[in-house]
């Protein structure tokens, strides 16, 4: 028996040990089930040992069928294995991929990691947009798409990139003129900066109450300032308009320096919101979109300043 036979009676053997048939072997791997049958005997007759007994209506492995099974999986997966090696190889990611991420994101994360994803991958190209708004995937042309938030259920695949914590700030200046509060209600005595969404909802704030309940507090009613953009909000902070409701990572840098502080740390929620990386499709997935998405998510989870732990922020405590 030749290499190529012995393959051939292999997978028969394997399909037909799946299949619990040689007529439904037959029809998986596109030959007839006589075909099947004497492939199966001819690898019997090459080893000397019966692999599996037939009757009428099944079929039965053998002890040395079950160890020859076991091996023959490990045989085949290696040949697949092998061949996608090649396959890869062959398939260097080329072509374009479109990537829609918000302003803030996409400057501060995004643009910085790009020109590696370039060198290790030449003959990609990138177009992105820097868009607050939720574009549609599939109707506007957009591989990947960068959100954030409460991200809903939907046909779309979401790779996860970081947990979006919130924390309230201000300037060392603003809290030295108008004081720190020192819990929830005290907010409506400040001067207070607002994120408004593209949509028109302003973005809420919850806190703890002192008796333990969540008090969820609109700061539209007392705002002397709402902005749309997450990065002119926490400009105005640093600038010492008033106290503001900012992602910890877009914070982080100005904690660290000193130009904002944390204000209600222990009682102001976090929230539930998270950043990742959506796209359209999880099967046959481009090699452009499918480097891009593995080299995205591996750079970000590097990123020390979009995983800090809520102890770590909470240093800057006012």
């Amino acid at each position: 028996m030749d290499s190529s036979q012995r393959v051939r009676a292999i997978l028969s053997f394997v399909q037909a040990a799946d299949a619990g048939s040689f007529a439904a072997a037959g029809r998986m791997i596109g030959i007839s089930s006589a075909a099947v049958s004497k492939n199966v005997a001819s690898l019997e007759k090459a080893l000397g040992v019966r692999l599996m007994n037939r009757t009428t209506r099944t079929l039965k492995l053998t002890e040395e069928g079950i160890a020859f099974l076991r091996q023959a999986r490990i045989a085949l997966e290696a040949l697949d294995a092998a061949i996608d090696t090649v396959s890869a190889q062959r398939a260097l990611p080329s072509g374009r991929v479109r990537i829609s991420t918000s302003w803030a994101f996409g400057r501060e994360q995004l643009m910085p990691v790009l020109p590696e994803l370039l060198s290790r991958y030449p003959a990609l190209s990138v177009d992105v947009d820097f868009d607050d708004r939720i574009v549609d995937l599939v109707r506007d042309g957009y591989d990947i798409a960068i959100r954030g938030g409460n991200i809903p259920d939907s046909a779309l695949v979401s790779r996860p990139i970081f947990r979006l914590n919130l924390a309230l700030v201000a300037s060392p200046e603003y809290l030295a003129r108008h004081g720190v509060p020192q819990a929830a209600h005290e907010l409506r005595e400040h001067r207070l900066i607002a994120r408004r969404f593209l949509n028109g909802q302003v973005s809420p704030w919850s806190c703890k109450a002192e008796d333990g309940s969540l008090i969820a507090f609109d700061p539209a009613e007392t705002a002397v300032l709402t902005l749309s953009a997450p990065e002119a909000v926490v400009r105005a902070a640093c600038d010492g308009v008033g106290i503001a409701q900012v992602g910890v990572h877009l914070a982080w840098d100005h904690l660290r320096s000193g130009a904002l502080k944390v204000v209600l740390h222990r009682d102001h929620q976090p929230g539930s919101y998270e950043m990742v990386l959506q796209y359209p499709h999880r099967a046959l997935l481009a090699p452009r979109v499918s480097v891009t998405l593995d080299y995205l998510q591996e750079t970000f989870a590097e990123d020390k300043r979009l995983h800090v732990p809520r102890d770590a922020w909470g240093a800057y405590a006012a």
